[in-house]
């Protein structure tokens, strides 16, 4: 009779990483070059000690303009081959999302969502993916209503909001120490 093994414990994500998972740079697209209003979301991923981590995967989830899925169960209105998903690695130093801004969507109780993308954080060293926000600039009125962004303590919601840059946005995410970025348990 053969002994059973025992049950492994999670392992991490990396260091490797991206077997598997290179997409190239049509990856990074959300929309197609050239799409009206369109921008470049850049950013590192910092380790603890502020080094960018070269290993790093991350993948982007959004609505539409108009705040809409792609999903048979949206019940604003059926956002039909609107993809939403973007991935970029970090082995040339920072990730690179090419996209449009998004609409509001509501939250489960009906009050609207500051336009924002959902962002998972894979990297070496994590047993699960990190969960955060981009908030974009210059909605400070409906960020400041937001339901999810004003759960997080006003100090820390900073590290929630990109900055502006030349060709879109600049969103840089520390995964821990001095203005860690604020992850969600999901």
């Amino acid at each position: 009779m053969t002994e059973a093994l025992p049950s492994t414990p999670s392992q991490t994500v990396g260091p490797y990483l991206h077997i598997g998972l290179d997409w190239g740079r049509d990856g990074s697209l959300v929309v197609p070059e050239g799409t009206p209003g369109a921008f470049w979301i850049r950013g590192a991923v910092l380790d603890g000690a502020g080094q960018p981590m070269p290993d790093a995967l991350i993948e982007t989830w959004q609505a539409d303009p108009a705040g809409r899925f792609d999903h048979p169960h949206e019940m604003r209105g059926r956002a039909h081959g609107w993809k939403g998903f973007g991935r970029s690695d970090t082995r040339l130093g920072e990730f690179a999302i090419y996209t449009v801004l998004p609409g509001t969507v509501p939250a489960r109780d009906g009050r609207p969502q500051a336009p924002h993308i959902d962002v998972s954080v894979f990297a070496r060293g994590l047993l699960h993916r990190l969960v955060t926000r981009i908030y974009f600039p210059g909605n400070s009125r409906i960020n400041a209503a937001d339901p999810v962004i004003g759960s997080v303590p006003p100090p820390r919601r900073s590290t929630l909001v990109a900055q502006s840059a030349p060709d879109g946005y600049r969103f840089d995410i520390r995964v821990q120490g001095a203005d860690e970025t604020v992850f969600f348990d999901v």
